[in-house]
């Protein structure tokens, strides 16, 4: 059972999401429920309590915060990560997934596919970087890693 059961976002205190970013959000929300793969690792010797587990993301005095629970609510682990080391492939990923959704509405396939590839690989990169800054806290496989990018990547877009 190591595996997401339920991922919520604090978005309380940011702007009203674009039609666009509310579709990137719900698209992740929903695929890494329907498959993920999260397990917290043994930490200074404290055996960490068994999944699914729920996960809470939100954005705190310029943190990144990971709140982990038990499926029955339980507290099992909180990180606090740095958002510097994302900042600048966040701006990259919201600055070509712009560039992807006016092309989606004006260009032919062959350029929507430039794009999209371009938009891929920043996506990878991102999540590169959180499978990094979660080492030691939280074992992520690359697709969960990617879905998890794409919701700090919405939360980072209202702070």
């Amino acid at each position: 059972m190591s595996r997401i059961c339920h991922i919520e976002l604090d978005d309380a205190n940011l702007p009203p999401p674009t039609p666009e970013i509310e579709q990137e959000r719900k698209v992740a929300m929903f695929d890494l429920i329907e498959e993920n793969s999260f397990s917290l690792p043994i930490r200074d010797d404290r055996v960490a309590p068994d999944g699914p587990y729920r996960v809470g993301l939100s954005i705190r005095e310029k943190r990144l915060v990971f709140d982990i629970r038990t499926e029955d609510d339980a507290p099992a682990a909180e990180f606090h990560l740095s958002l510097s080391p994302f900042r600048q492939v966040v701006k990259d990923y919201w600055a070509i997934c712009e560039s992807y959704f006016d092309a989606v509405k004006n260009m032919p396939p062959s350029q929507i596919e430039t794009i999209d590839m371009a938009r891929r690989g920043i996506h990878n990169e991102g999540a590169r970087v959180l499978e990094e800054r979660l080492e030691g806290k939280a074992k992520i496989d690359n697709d969960t890693a990617r879905r998890l990018f794409t919701l700090i990547c919405v939360l980072h877009f209202g702070s």
